[in-house]
């Protein structure tokens, strides 16, 4: 019960937020970015208007955001070592950011990377140790800010997945616990960087992690796999559900 309670509370504060920053929001436009793996990709849903980005810009559209454009440029089995700067993937990214120069929209890209990093073995550099995802996470993102130098960041922490996710790569209950030492690493570097460049990198979602552990039967896919049926990827229900509290992150902090 208190469990359900603390949901309730979650999904509340999402609508509050919203409410409370559509004044702010109000005629303003954004082109968003988003880097990510097979969950930003929206992997296994079928039907793309149910991507999480789709559910994104719907949402951000309702918080009072106008002229929403977006590029999807999610990649499955992708880590933070696949889009460093010179990468295939990299490189697709800034394609997508010069097809908005001009724009009078604010340029932010919505980075949600660690999945895959966190992986006992199979994704490019698993496993990847929380120093070096926080090094590679600022690789990135310096070289954005130095090629768009009005551009905002919000990095989202990962989502939850089942302790016994054991695909064509192995992640388990030690991945699991890997994924989660990422998140004081997303803190201190967002930190980091309202010191040394501040306005342009903000934290975004915390809560959507706890969010899917609890409600990964009905929010979340059952594939099989090595270790028996395993929860990771969104389904069109918890995409949805991904993709609003992503744009509650970024109404908070794109004002």
């Amino acid at each position: 019960m208190m469990m359900q309670t603390k949901v309730k509370w979650l999904l509340l504060s999402v609508f509050l937020l919203f409410n409370a920053g559509v004044a702010g929001a109000q005629g303003k436009g954004l082109d968003i970015i988003y880097i990510g793996d097979s969950i930003t990709a929206g992997a296994g849903i079928g039907d793309a208007s149910n991507y999480p980005t789709v559910a994104f810009d719907i949402a951000l559209q309702k918080a009072g955001y106008t002229a929403v454009q977006s590029s999807n440029q999610g990649h499955s089995g992708y880590t933070t070592l696949d889009f460093q700067p010179g990468t295939p993937a990299f490189e697709q990214v800034e394609n997508a950011a010069n097809e908005y120069k001009g724009s009078t929209n604010e340029l932010v890209f919505s980075i949600m990377l660690g999945t895959n990093d966190s992986a006992i073995r199979g994704p490019h550099g698993a496993p990847v140790s929380a120093e070096n995802y926080a090094k590679n996470l600022q690789s990135i993102i310096n070289k954005l800010i130095k090629d768009y130098p009005g551009s905002k960041f919000v990095i989202q922490h990962p989502i939850w997945y089942s302790p016994n996710t054991y695909n064509g790569a192995m992640y388990l209950q030690e991945g699991l616990d890997r994924l989660q030492s990422y998140f004081s690493q997303i803190e201190r570097l967002v930190s980091n960087y309202a010191v040394k460049n501040k306005g342009h990198v903000f934290l975004g979602d915390c809560d959507a992690f706890d969010y899917f552990k609890t409600h990964y039967q009905a929010s979340l896919q059952a594939e099989q796999g090595n270790k028996g049926i395993f929860y990771l990827h969104p389904n069109a229900n918890g995409a949805k559900v991904l993709g609003e509290f992503w744009a509650k992150a970024i109404a908070r902090a794109i004002r």
